[in-house]
């Protein structure tokens, strides 16, 4: 789950993949939590780059919005 998720918020697959990233990283981080295992790197750069990614599509749409009423 946290190498998915850090894939997904790598490739972003247009947004999608950040909102996948997002919750395959939370999911991997409470698995890793409960079994005591590795790779909670992973799952937190998954997360990082799953906000990064909505942050990018959230900014893309405001000046989209603020370009389409401004004309």
């Amino acid at each position: 789950m946290a190498v998915a998720s850090m894939v997904l918020g790598i490739l972003w697959i247009y947004w999608i993949g950040s909102i996948l990233a997002l919750v395959f990283g939370y999911v991997a981080r409470k698995q890793i939590r409960e079994r005591d295992e590795s790779g909670g790197g992973m799952a937190t750069a998954g997360i990082v780059l799953g906000w990064v990614g909505v942050g990018v599509l959230t900014l893309l749409v405001v000046s989209a919005f603020i370009s389409y009423m401004s004309t």
